[in-house]
């Protein structure tokens, strides 16, 4: 056995004692406030900044604008967050207890009859959008034809009842709002699902290997409402500051200037209904808050979202491929725009 050696400062090597002590690492210069910045540290400092800034916080609180904020903000919390919770527990029964064999049972055999038919049990088996997905997903693993499958993923969010009964309760004045959104939703997954089976090609989906199956049917549902609340429930959040923020921050002029023309108004609330990912239980509340924009230019918002918004199209992403996403999502938009559009001239 070779000798262990260790050198000294003189540059020579000398036999080191075995087992003997080692040179210890190089100590790490301390941080002033340690490793991490945990909460309580974040707090202390918010504290601090608000006892220092005492003065324009206690004016800034009591501004106008501030409280107006707050009262529109607070408004759709406060009416959206019954709609989300329930529609999210009713998503994860669905995609827990029903079996998914029911579907193929269910739905006819020939691929042209099942879209419809699929686009149609949106309205008796409501979901949320972030749940659908996944059921679309299991529907196609199991043998439904992948038409019926994305017919149902894009109904099912947006003509439920849940949805529908929100969106009345959203525009009491305006009941053709209910009518036209649910037509204007069952046309557009109807028209998806036969384009699909015209021109989709199956290559273009990818569905990955679950890794749930096995996990108890109660795990499952808690594990799927949780998710559900906290994803959903943080969009609904972010849409509900951003509703209040417009009404607040943007001027009325520049509003009713952009309101005004019909084009501009319809592409604006459909860039907005995609970029701010409201869970469909809940948007129709934020559409109402933007009552400077007409009810076509609304309908849009209300089509649009719950079909092709950032949060469905990573979800799609992950469940189904990017192939099929950055195919299947500019076409749904463009699709839900021109029917939404069309369902609004002759309804509202």
């Amino acid at each position: 056995m070779s000798d262990v050696t260790a050198q000294t400062t003189d540059g020579h090597h000398h036999p080191a004692a075995p087992g003997g002590p080692t040179d210890p690492p190089p100590e790490k210069p301390r941080r002033l406030f340690g490793d991490r910045i945990g909460s309580v540290e974040v707090l202390t400092a918010v504290l601090v900044l608000l006892v220092v800034f005492r003065g324009p916080v206690s004016s800034a609180i009591s501004s106008p604008r501030l409280q107006t904020w707050t009262t529109v903000f607070v408004s759709v919390m406060v009416q959206a967050v019954p709609f989300l919770v329930f529609g999210v527990v009713l998503s994860a029964v669905i995609a827990v207890f029903v079996p998914p064999s029911f579907w193929a049972k269910a739905l006819p055999k020939h691929p042209a009859l099942a879209v419809p038919v699929a686009s149609v049990a949106g309205v008796v088996l409501p979901g949320c959008e972030c749940g659908s997905v996944p059921i679309a997903g299991s529907l196609i693993r199991r043998g439904v034809t992948p038409a019926a499958a994305l017919a149902f993923l894009l109904a099912a969010p947006a003509i439920n009842p849940i949805v529908l009964t929100a969106t009345a309760v959203a525009f009491p004045n305006n009941p053709e709002m209910v009518v036209g959104r649910g037509v204007a939703s069952l046309i557009v997954a109807m028209l998806m699902g036969w384009l699909w089976l015209r021109l989709g090609k199956a290559e273009w989906i990818r569905l990955p290997h679950r890794h749930d199956e096995g996990v108890g049917k109660l795990i499952a549902f808690w594990a799927a409402v949780r998710h559900d609340v906290i994803h959903a429930g943080g969009f609904l959040v972010v849409g509900a500051m951003a509703a209040a923020t417009i009404n607040v921050v943007v001027p009325e002029r520049w509003l009713l200037t952009l309101a005004d023309n019909p084009v501009l108004s319809v592409l604006a609330l459909a860039v907005l209904a995609v970029v701010l990912s409201i869970c469909s239980e809940a948007d129709a509340f934020v559409a109402a808050s933007l009552s400077q924009f007409s009810l076509t230019s609304r309908l849009v918002f209300l089509v649009v979202g719950p079909m092709v918004d950032l949060k469905l199209i990573s979800m799609q992403t992950g469940v189904f491929g990017r192939r099929f996403a950055t195919r299947f999502s500019p076409a749904t938009f463009a699709v839900a725009v021109l029917v939404a559009v069309g369902v609004g001239v002759v309804v509202l």
